[in-house]
């Protein structure tokens, strides 16, 4: 289990160049939000990418809220090995809280999840509203949303999130500063 570290800590740490910091965020995530001179490490690529970056610094990890990285605390321990690794307490939300600085592309597409919610509750509202105006059979479009959510919950794979990743939106290259795609 990592320790935590507090992000005006994190940010004293970073400033004095005794730490390398790791974004575990979704690419599209760190696009359009990150603290600056973050690296992009998503935890869905995490086994494959290398994390010889950190030259026997400490590394810290931090997402949004701090949930992923603790949740996933034992296996970024284990990517780190031997070296010293911290959690950023509270995530990149607190990080903004402390008043340190954020780099934001408000350019890039709203984060894939967030286009997911939008989509779902949007095929909902409008599969109540024509199933109570036009047919109570158009109710099934809310039916066919909802059981989407609860196989893409169950089996972690998201149809939606499919769809829309390959809208022309989204098609904007990823970061390229992912560790271990140097």
């Amino acid at each position: 289990m990592l320790k935590t570290i507090s992000p005006a800590a994190a940010a004293a740490l970073l400033r004095e160049g005794g730490a390398t910091l790791v974004d575990v965020r979704e690419p599209d995530e760190h696009a359009r939000e990150r603290i600056p001179g973050a690296r992009s490490l998503p935890l869905s690529r995490l086994e494959e990418a290398e994390l010889a970056v950190h030259d026997g610094k400490p590394v810290l990890f931090h997402c949004r809220s701090g949930a992923r990285t603790a949740g996933h605390s034992d296996r970024l321990s284990a990517k780190v090995g031997v070296c010293e690794a911290y959690i950023v307490e509270g995530g990149l939300d607190a990080w903004k809280q402390a008043g340190l600085p954020v780099a934001a592309d408000r350019r890039q597409p709203l984060e894939l999840m967030r286009q997911v919610q939008i989509a779902a509750g949007s095929l909902v509202v409008l599969g109540v509203v024509l199933g109570a105006l036009v047919s109570p059979w158009l109710y099934a479009l809310s039916g066919f949303v909802g059981a989407g959510l609860v196989f893409a919950g169950a089996t972690g794979t998201c149809g939606m999130a499919r769809l829309l990743r390959m809208m022309p939106w989204n098609r904007v290259p990823a970061a390229s500063h992912v560790v271990g795609a140097e």
